[in-house]
């Protein structure tokens, strides 16, 4: 049990789950407009997104609750020195276009994390800005580097779905402000230290309603990807309401981040049904 329980802290450590994540959101860019994925987009989101995570979590910004980063620095280290190496490969298979706007996103990636304004602050130390550093970051990488190679979809869709998924990346990092009240430093300005735990879940409620408005702006409407996001959406509800000062160890770490990997599952799941329901 000990051997599974160290497995799996490993599988989150090393932002693997997190890489999953966002390899989801890409995934599901592709397939809202039925699109033929890149498996090899996908192979490079996959490193870039564990070389990033785990950049960030080495420049200093692990807190109290990544203490059990401690007993496998090691193994992480030289994971993520094979996984650059893979991302460098990867590297090779990718447009000019991908890699312009990657650098791009790895550099606020780098501001993030390393003191470049002063000899100790970073835009994470900025005030309010932590949490749309993320959504930028996160809906650039899902939406504008698979959208790139694919004029036939209108710039007012691959705009409304920029906006929709950094509403949506927002909405799921407020269960980590809310866990990380206690360890955030009160110069940040999170969304909970400034408004409370009760109106930052009000706030989220209120995205996620917008989110779901935004679906209907789109010129290429699909029932089969609203009630993906509908479905999604309630499950988020649920999310931010049992969000609290005090989780579980695995609430945010895992459960949350896990919801875009839920949101590709259902999706996938609701076209089975409908196309048993109306075959063609």
């Amino acid at each position: 049990m000990k051997l599974l329980r160290n497995i799996f802290d490993l599988y989150i450590n090393t932002s693997v789950h997190v890489a999953l994540a966002v390899v989801a959101l890409a995934l599901l860019t592709y397939l809202e407009y039925g699109l033929n994925s890149d498996p090899y987009l996908l192979i490079f989101i996959f490193f870039g997104s564990i070389t990033g995570y785990n950049f960030v979590k080495y420049a200093g910004l692990a807190k109290l609750h990544y203490r059990s980063l401690a007993g496998n620095l090691r193994f992480i280290q030289v994971f993520s020195f094979l996984v650059f190496l893979g991302l460098g490969y990867m590297a090779f298979f990718q447009t000019w276009k991908v890699l312009l706007v990657s650098a791009f996103l790895g550099v606020f990636t780098l501001l993030y994390a390393a003191p470049v304004l002063t000899e100790k602050r970073n835009l994470r130390d900025l005030a309010g800005m932590k949490i749309f550093i993320i959504a930028l970051v996160w809906a650039g990488v899902s939406v504008i580097l698979p959208m790139l190679d694919h004029p036939e979809v209108s710039l007012l869709d691959k705009l409304l779905m920029f906006f929709q998924r950094a509403l949506f990346i927002i909405v799921i990092t407020l269960p980590f402000e809310i866990r990380d009240l206690e360890f955030d430093s009160e110069h940040l300005s999170t969304i909970p230290q400034k408004f409370g735990v009760k109106k930052t879940r009000q706030l989220g409620y209120a995205m996620l309603v917008l989110i779901l408005l935004i679906e209907f702006l789109r010129e290429e409407f699909q029932m089969l990807n609203f009630a993906a996001l509908a479905g999604i959406v309630l499950i988020s509800v649920c999310f931010l309401k049992l969000s609290s000062r005090k989780q579980s160890e695995y609430f945010a770490a895992f459960w949350v981040e896990a919801l875009p990997i839920a949101w590709v599952m259902l999706w996938f799941s609701l076209k089975m049904i409908l196309a048993w329901i109306f075959p063609a």
